[in-house]
């Protein structure tokens, strides 16, 4: 587990790569770094790169708990960033 935080051109490129076609997923993923992007670690970096390269349908299937990951997509740095981005903002 790499628990360096994420350097500014790596958390630049990261948030590039997270821009998705769904306006939902966008949303989710804007959530995760207002909150996150200041601490966020090489590993979380990793596991959000990981489900960025999902279908945006699948991300969101994840991101609404319809389904949950299998496989190789069930590490625990994805498991991490996906209970954060499922996080409900506070009210």
């Amino acid at each position: 587990m790499d628990t360096a935080l994420l350097d500014a051109r790596s958390l630049s490129k990261l948030r590039w790569r997270c821009r998705r076609g769904l306006l939902e997923n966008d949303l989710f993923i804007e959530r995760f770094f207002q909150r996150y992007e200041d601490v966020l670690t090489v590993w979380q970096a990793a596991g959000l790169d990981a489900l960025m390269d999902l279908a945006d349908n699948d991300l969101l299937d994840l991101l609404l708990q319809r389904s949950e990951p299998q496989g190789e997509l069930a590490s625990p740095e994805v498991l991490q960033v996906l209970a954060q981005l499922r996080e409900r903002p506070p009210r």
